[in-house]
């Protein structure tokens, strides 16, 4: 389960950095939320595979996440777009995320096959 908090953390920290920069083209100094905010994003996601989520589930649900909260947060903080074919999208991107968490667990349960390079 920690792990899951790592992930969550990162994606939150993540979410507010790049709402910063959006900030940050009018009010230079929101820069300094934006290099802290990835730097603790990254090393968050790093925790994350130093307990062994794979990196492609991490990453991916990381990255979705993060498209997703933007443009809902962007759409309440900035009066940004929030379009129905924009939530057609995200429904894409968790059917995408899913598969490939679903495709991991698979991975990991599947017996060696003679002459599999790992």
């Amino acid at each position: 389960m920690s792990r899951w908090l790592w992930l969550g953390g990162a994606i939150v920290v993540e979410v507010v950095a790049t709402l910063s920069l959006r900030a940050a083209t009018e009010q230079p100094l929101w820069y300094v939320s934006v290099v802290v905010g990835y730097l603790a994003s990254f090393l968050l996601l790093a925790g994350v595979l130093r307990r062994g989520m794979a990196i492609g589930v991490a990453y991916g649900i990381w990255g979705a996440s993060g498209v997703m909260l933007t443009a809902v947060a962007a759409a309440f903080l900035f009066d940004e777009a929030l379009t129905p074919l924009m939530g057609l999208g995200f429904a894409v991107i968790v059917v995408g995320v899913l598969l490939v968490e679903f495709g991991s667990h698979r991975a990991e349960g599947a017996p060696e096959r003679v002459g599999d390079v790992r």
